[in-house]
């Protein structure tokens, strides 16, 4: 007899903090859950050209979870796309998403299986499920559009509990205080509607699998992890806590909690109830180092003894960090740092008027034009470099996660200029300077790894990754960075205070599965296979992800 299943995804909830908060008494509901089943840490690894490596981009873990296959099965590397053709970028935040036809979703099951979906992010609506799909009410750039299935189902909950406060709009500046105190209320708001409307579904019928997510875990962990966390460089500073109550990252954690609890009292007792994270969050890294330093680091490479951004000394005590901005966003900060040689301009440069910094600067184009020109990626600073990347033996292309490098070579790149015999010692001579890297206040290297997506350099597979190399940065964030190589570069203003991390959770209760047992390990991949196999549904051929735990009969065991 099949049993429903209950999965709530919790965006970007990180498993070290969810633990903390647990052993100390917060997230009850959660702890309950764990008390009267299993729970485990999964953790996140891809393959580029054979080499395991961890992985953290919110996006394509959400597809891994979704489609039970990892990137190099579906060519979902990233939400920013790359043309070599004309070294354009793009990033549609509507519908950059994956499109599910090679792959489909794994709960589109068909007639035998009523199925109800609440804003997973990056999902699409698919004909496969026979239920309610909804997609896009809120969360945080959930790269799908707003609509459901039936159509009328959106509009009318819409009518009903009113729009998401947060949706497209958790592009906060953590020395906004009228934003941070507008985004504690949002998310408050957000998570008790979604709670309601969660509750409103669960009641229409009882559902072989109702599936959701709570996405205000991921804005929070953006947003508050320099309140909350004393890994945070900007963390000691008192006044950033000005009209800020508590800890706003628990507090929104613990209002997931409660929501939790609100929805599972309505849900059968004989439920499987499985809750999960595909990924973590922890001290921002990727921003700083992949979205400023690195490009900043290849284009000093490829034009010895030019300066783009914020210039500084080797050898000389860094400037005290930035805590006092003139700009009303980041990359308005980021930009006023570019390199100025007159000394009166650079004066002044604070104090300038944004309309008189869109000019470039040796042939760096402004976000400013950027953002003239509609481009959707204006805020990234290594977008800034890109009219000079056809001049270029390599350049940083902008990304969310980790670093990622393209070489511009020859019959692949519109103007290429590294011809295929000088790749391999490019790529080493890439891989060594960046290797190379460190924080220019501490002195700790910033490099974790650094892998290569190809096995040749002409291997022209449409699924491999748009970079040639990939940057794995340690567990560390900085303002500075120097290089024995092009120097120092920094203070840089920092970002968002939280950044993606590749280990998520996983935890469930239910028949067979025995109290406070302990999951030996997983993947965001294995999520939608366990999930299948606690519906008793087939788990496809074609799946890169197995169960994390395995059912046999009416006896269920963990799968080790």
């Amino acid at each position: 007899m099949k049993k429903p299943v209950i999965a709530i995804g919790l965006d970007s909830a990180d498993p070290v903090l969810l633990e903390k908060w647990m052993s100390q008494g917060h997230l009850k509901n959660l702890s309950k859950i764990c008390e009267q089943g299993i729970y485990g840490r999964i953790k996140n690894i891809v393959e580029y050209a054979g080499t395991p490596t961890e992985f953290s981009s919110t996006e394509p873990s959400w597809v891994m979870f979704e489609t039970g296959c990892l990137p190099n099965k579906t060519g979902y590397w990233d939400t920013v796309k790359y043309e070599g053709s004309n070294y354009g970028t793009s990033c549609d935040i509507i519908k950059g998403g994956y499109d599910f036809k090679e792959y489909p979703l794994f709960y589109a099951l068909g007639d035998r299986y009523r199925v109800a979906s609440f804003d997973v992010p990056v999902a699409a609506l698919s004909e496969g499920v026979n239920g309610l799909q909804i997609v896009g009410w809120g969360g945080h750039f959930p790269f799908t559009p707003s609509h459901s299935r039936p159509s009328k189902l959106l509009p009318d909950l819409i009518q009903q509990y009113g729009q998401n406060p947060v949706l497209h709009k958790d592009n906060g500046i953590w020395w906004d205080r009228a934003y941070m105190t507008w985004i504690q209320d949002a998310l408050k708001q957000s998570i008790s509607t979604r709670s309601a409307i969660a509750r409103d579904l669960l009641k229409r019928e009882p559902w072989d699998l109702f599936l959701m997510a709570f996405p205000e875990t991921h804005t929070a962990s953006h947003d508050f992890w320099h309140l909350s966390q004393p890994d945070h460089p900007l963390y000691p500073y008192q006044k950033l806590r000005n009209g800020i109550n508590g800890d706003p990252m628990l507090n929104a954690f613990e209002q997931v909690d409660e929501a939790i609890g609100e929805i599972l009292a309505s849900v059968a007792e004989d439920a499987y109830v499985v809750c999960f994270a595909v990924h973590g969050m922890g001290i921002n890294v990727t921003d700083m180092m992949s979205m400023t330093f690195l490009p900043e680091v290849l284009y000093r490479y490829n034009f010895p003894g030019k300066v783009g951004l914020a210039p500084g000394k080797l050898g000389e005590t860094p400037p005290p960090m930035r805590l006092n901005p003139t700009r009303e966003n980041w990359l308005g900060e980021t930009w006023r740092q570019k390199y100025e040689p007159n000394p009166i301009k650079q004066f002044l440069k604070p104090w300038t008027p944004s309309r008189f910094l869109h000019s470039g600067l040796n042939d760096i184009i402004s976000p400013y034009q950027l953002a003239i020109q509609g481009d959707d990626l204006d805020y990234m600073p290594a977008k800034w470099y890109s009219p000079l990347w056809p001049q270029m033996k390599a350049f940083a292309l902008p990304a969310f996660a980790d670093g990622h490098i393209r070489i511009n070579l020859q019959g692949r790149e519109a103007n290429g200029i590294v011809a295929p015999s000088e790749y391999e010692a490019l790529c080493d001579e890439l891989t060594q300077m960046v290797y190379r890297l460190k924080d220019g206040r501490t002195g700790e290297p910033l490099v974790k790894e650094v892998v290569r997506t190809r096995q040749s350099p002409t291997e022209d597979d449409p699924k491999l990754p748009d970079a040639d190399l990939v940057v794995v940065w340690q567990d560390r964030t900085t303002d500075v960075v120097d290089s024995p190589d092009v120097g120092r570069i920094g203070p840089v203003i920092y970002y968002r205070p939280g950044g993606h991390r590749a280990s998520g959770f996983f935890m469930a209760k239910g028949a067979g599965i025995a109290s406070g047992s302990s999951l030996p390990g997983g993947r965001a991949v294995d999520v939608g296979a366990t999930i299948l196999e606690l519906m008793g549904a087939p788990i496809p051929d074609y799946f890169d992800g197995k169960p994390l735990l395995n059912i046999s009969g009416s006896r269920l065991t963990v799968e080790i």
